[in-house]
């Protein structure tokens, strides 16, 4: 059965209700009728909205002197150069033609950016509601060349009052409670937000991104995800995209991965699989389902890889590696579970299985055989803070908290550092 989703319209109600603070209002309101002397006191977090004038946020891109990443997201590889996203505020522009001494050129002032992806010369960005399209070709003076507005306008709150919602700010206060005879407790969960990598370059003369990727491209089109939604963009004339086709997926996808004929979306309940022969309209395959968690999916010939991690955003304490057989597509089935500590994104390159396991380091895997994968570690850098992997043929990026890691291998023995571009 295709997987339920949440309407347009209920989204847009949940936003427009904590963004109008309605929620803490009505905490305030409860915690201001403890007037007994005996209450005690709590500390309470709660979330307070950021807004700004819409003119502050959607405007054209720059790109200015390089600037020093601090909040990495998202990792595209592009011929020889690294775009490497700086969460809501950018792009930084690195020249890794010598992989032993990258540097990086400059960086592009873009609010809101999240997500990429680059086609011939040109590479497409969000920046908040709009779709971007920027000019690559000199990489030393790259230029917004043009954009679609609000594509993305239902995953943003806006009033003309208040602005557009861009973030929340965390808040502590201390408050009474076990006031008389009611005894109210209040407590928040995180409210985490997806940057939402490692896709396949085409002959199409696409990138490569990596397993938390919510942009990609297969051949002239290029697709974006949010937590339920798929957007289809015609890039046959690249620096002109045609806003084509809407797909609703089910809540809670995380990241997409085209393989062959067909899209993988990584969902916190399991792996969709969508048959994309007729790129312009995908359709709803089936679903591999599993406990509500995190899930970025790579695909090599008949096997996903699916990392599962707990975490505050992942609701569960389960950190694994499932490996499914899609040879029959219409029936993806389970083939073995292995045990791991805290798997994020991942990559297979013939028989490497590259796993970020966060702040377990890097692990690098012989999978010639699915059902040894887990006895068979060929190498652990406890070093380095791990979250995503793009393999290439002979070089494997890795991105942590503390920097982007080149490393030259070669699925044996070899496993070489290269260089560090520092965070």
């Amino acid at each position: 059965m295709k997987p339920s989703y949440i309407p347009t319209k209920s989204l847009k109600a949940i936003s427009k209700l904590i963004a109008s603070g309605i929620l803490y209002l009505l905490m305030l309101s409860i915690l201001g009728s403890c007037e007994d002397s005996s209450c005690d006191t709590e500390m309470v977090t709660y979330y307070e909205p950021v807004f700004a004038a819409k003119s502050e946020v959607i405007k054209d891109a720059e790109f200015e002197a390089p600037q020093q990443i601090n909040n990495p997201g998202k990792i595209y590889y592009k011929d020889e150069y690294l775009f490497i996203n700086e969460v809501d505020k950018g792009i930084h522009v690195i020249d890794n033609r010598d992989r032993s001494n990258p540097k990086t050129v400059g960086f592009i002032t873009l609010p809101g950016n999240k997500d990429l992806a680059a086609k011939g010369d040109f590479l497409y960005a969000d920046n908040y509601t709009d779709l971007v399209v920027l000019d690559i070709s000199n990489k030393t003076n790259i230029v917004e060349v043009n954009r679609i507005e609000n594509v993305f306008d239902a995953y943003y709150y806006y009033t003309e009052e208040a602005g557009m919602l861009i973030s929340y700010t965390e808040v502590q206060e201390e408050v009474e409670i076990n006031c008389g005879e009611e005894d109210w407790r209040y407590y928040t969960d995180d409210m985490l937000f997806s940057s939402a990598e490692s896709n396949l370059a085409s002959s199409s003369g696409a990138g490569i991104g990596g397993s938390l990727a919510r942009f990609t491209i297969t051949d002239n089109y290029l697709y974006t995800v949010n937590e339920y939604r798929l957007k289809l963009f015609d890039i046959t004339i690249t620096d002109s995209p045609i806003e084509g086709n809407t797909v609703d997926l089910g809540w809670g996808i995380e990241t997409i991965f085209p393989y062959g004929d067909k899209l993988f979306f990584g969902a916190r309940s399991g792996m969709h699989i969508y048959d994309n022969s007729n790129p312009a309209e995908p359709s709803y395959i089936s679903t591999y389902e599993h406990i509500n968690t995190c899930d970025p999916v790579v695909v090599q010939n008949d096997l996903a890889y699916v990392t599962l991690r707990s975490g505050t955003e992942c609701e569960t304490f389960t950190n694994q590696l499932d490996v499914i057989d899609i040879s029959n597509v219409n029936n993806p089935e389970l083939v073995i579970t292995h045990e791991m500590e805290n798997p994020h994104g991942l990559g297979v390159k013939g028989n490497c299985l590259f796993i970020a396991e966060g702040d377990y380091g890097l692990k690098v895997f012989n999978a010639s055989d699915p059902l040894k994968i887990g006895e068979r570690l060929t190498a652990h850098h406890k070093e380095v803070h791990a979250l995503d992997v793009i393999p290439l043929d002979d070089v494997l990026f890795m991105i942590g908290k503390d920097g982007l890691h080149q490393y030259n291998y070669d699925c044996n023995n070899q496993f070489d550092y290269l260089s560090t571009i520092s965070f």
